[in-house]
Order: structure tokens, then sequence, then C-alpha cells
């Protein structure tokens, strides 16, 4: 079910979305939080108990944003051909790992003992597994592909490959060209064109 937040909520979440993104979760301070959303800090603890609390309630509410505009995404894309289609499928979910690569650890961690974040990443993990599962059917009707793996492992290759580098820098980063400042953002053209390549020869698809 999906969780509804009110207006404070939201704009305080926002805030912190930003704060922890650029200082990251142990960074982050309830009194950074409360002086950027411009709110008194006994206010953190009204709406969500904690710092913790929020920090799920925050992840709860970016996964609920991210399927929507995902489902937007989606339509846009209807028409397109199954090989434009899977590359942009593709594209999306490692663009969206990058983006919000200060979650995973927080997310292992939550997704141990809290079930609603369990049902929201689920029913996410659902919706774009059929996708790729409509994009695969349509590409070997038309030819374009060959082969038809099951979209479940297609999207455990993209979500294994993108999380692997993520979390291990210190061993990816030796392999990843530019300055470290700069490390996701060509770790993550680097995971995407491997992916990119791996999914097409394992649907079967060649350039004419």
């Amino acid at each position: 079910m999906k969780k509804k937040f009110t207006e404070k909520q939201i704009h305080i979440l926002n805030v912190a979305e930003k704060l922890i993104a650029k200082k990251g979760f142990e960074g982050t301070s309830v009194r950074d939080i409360s002086a950027q959303a411009n709110i008194n800090v006994a206010m953190i603890s009204y709406y969500f108990g904690s710092k913790e609390k929020m920090m799920s309630y925050l992840y709860r509410y970016r996964v609920q944003k991210t399927r929507e505009s995902f489902a937007e995404f989606a339509e846009i894309i209807r028409e397109g051909k199954p090989e434009m289609q899977m590359k942009e499928l593709i594209k999306y979910v490692v663009n969206q790992l990058f983006k919000f690569n200060y979650f995973h650890g927080f997310v292992t961690q939550e997704l141990r003992h809290t079930e609603h974040l369990k049902e929201d990443l689920l029913e996410f993990y659902r919706t774009f597994t059929s996708k790729i599962d409509d994009v695969i059917k349509k590409g070997v009707a038309s030819g374009a592909f060959t082969n038809a793996p099951k979209p479940e492992d297609i999207l455990t290759l993209i979500v294994g490959s993108s999380l692997f580098v993520i979390r291990n820098k210190n061993f990816y980063e030796l392999y990843v060209s530019g300055k470290e400042e700069n490390y996701l953002e060509e770790a993550e053209k680097k995971v995407l064109a491997n992916l990119l390549v791996t999914v097409f020869s394992l649907i079967g698809y060649q350039t004419d």
C-alpha cells in the first residue's frame, strides 16, 4: 500500500536527502536537517521518531517516486523498437542505482526487519521485471532478439553488477579512469557499457 506523506514531511525529506547525498548519513546531523529545512529540531522526532526512522521514511518516499517516474518513463518508450526499449530500461535502472547510491548500505540493514520497505521494493522489482519480459517477447516476435532469457535474471544482472561496483570502490577504482572524486560517474559509464554488451548478447541481438 502506498504511504501518504504530508507536505511538511515531504519538505523535510527532500532537504534531508540533499544533505545526506552530499555529506552522507553519518555526516548529516538532525540539527543540519532542521536548520536547512527551517524547522525546530523537535519536529524530526514529531514527524519521524528519529533520524534513523526518518531515513526509512526517506527511502520509502524515494522508492514511491521512482515507481511513479518509471511508469511515466515506460509509457514514453512504449512505442519504440524492442532494442531501444531494452537499452533505455538498462540505462534507467543503472542511473537510479548510482544516483541514489547513499541508500544501499542502509537498505541492506533495514530490509531485515522493515516489512513495508520489502513490499515497496518488491513491487518495483515486479513492475520492472514485467516490463523487461514484455520487451523481450516483443523482440523475439519481431525477430530482433533470438533468445528469451528470464527477465528476473536480467534484473539480477543489472542490479547485482551496479551494487557490486558501488559497494566495492576500493577494488573497482583500480579499473576506472579519472579522478577519485569522479569515481561514481566514471564507474556508472563503465558498468552501463558492460551491461549493454552482456544483456544484448544474452537476448541474441545483432546489428545489421
